[in-house]
């Protein structure tokens, strides 16, 4: 795989072994964390199944947009798992309390760690959004899905909102308020296509956001991410088949995965041809 940082050539090479070992170099070097990699060379991947990003709960979608923090604000990528383990860590606490074998000042710590990280991410997350909206609605506008929208939605879980409801938490044995239970809403319009998009209009608007990254990765790192697109094709028209070949093409390195050579829209740099047990330049 290979791209460019400004006038930098930047070669991956990921060598995977029968027995399931697998080895990765970063123009000739051996890496040997996997981290290090997905700094220097963003993939974004497009499945039939992540249409679950719009379609399916709140969680796959928070999830999603933390990925997309770590590659867009790489400054904010450990956010999600500090926050995660803070939670945890309250969350444990809440348990020890309600059983008697800790007290209500033990949470305190917690508490003000779970505030202050829970906002911060809320804040990055809501940054995100905003970075992705505009090429979000120009992408998805070409390929025909229009007044698209991007809304987070949650309520600050502040210290004090925290504290408020401790005797609750304490019932329950977790935090009940904070970004791990926001939600993120695609809209088109009035409708939330999660509850009133059809599953062409789902598809598009996962394709759209990928493509709208996609931008914003090669804008601010001068490297276009590496695009790995399976089944892409399968539920578009030509004309929509047209936007995207146009949108990918010349634009760094796209996989593309078919199971007609004819569903290309344009002639592409190399072909392979997948049979069982066999693969082979066509």
């Amino acid at each position: 795989m290979r791209g460019e940082r400004g006038s930098v050539p930047v070669q991956t090479d990921v060598l995977l072994r029968r027995n399931g070992g697998r080895e990765l170099k970063l123009n000739g070097a051996r890496v040997e964390r996997v981290d290090r990699l997905r700094s220097e060379l963003a993939t974004l991947v497009f499945t039939p199944d992540r249409l679950a990003v719009v379609k399916g709960g709140p969680a796959v979608r928070r999830a999603y947009f933390d990925r997309a923090l770590g590659r867009l604000l790489p400054a904010q990528a450990g956010l999600p798992a500090s926050y995660g383990e803070a939670l945890g860590q309250r969350n444990t606490a809440l348990r020890r309390v309600s059983l008697g074998f800790s007290s209500r000042e033990a949470l305190a710590p917690w508490t003000q760690r779970v505030a202050e990280l829970g906002l911060e991410l809320a804040v990055s997350r809501r940054r995100v959004l905003e970075l992705l909206r505009p090429g979000f609605a120009e992408r998805a506008g070409e390929l025909g899905l229009a007044d698209v929208s991007l809304a987070y939605r949650g309520e600050p879980a502040t210290q004090e909102a925290l504290e408020a409801r401790i005797d609750r938490d304490l019932e329950r044995g977790s935090t009940g308020l904070g970004p791990h239970l926001d939600e993120i809403a695609v809209s088109a319009g009035e409708r939330d296509l999660r509850s009133f998009g059809s599953q062409g209009e789902q598809r598009l608007a996962v394709l759209s956001l990928l493509l709208a990254e996609a931008d914003l990765i090669d804008a601010t790192r001068q490297i276009p991410p590496l695009l790995l697109l399976d089944d892409v094709l399968s539920e578009l028209d030509p004309g929509r088949r047209e936007i995207l070949a146009a949108r990918v093409g010349g634009r760094g390195q796209t996989v593309i995965t078919t199971t007609s050579r004819a569903a290309l829209p344009a002639e592409p740099a190399q072909v392979v041809e997948v049979r069982p047990g066999e693969a082979k330049a066509a």
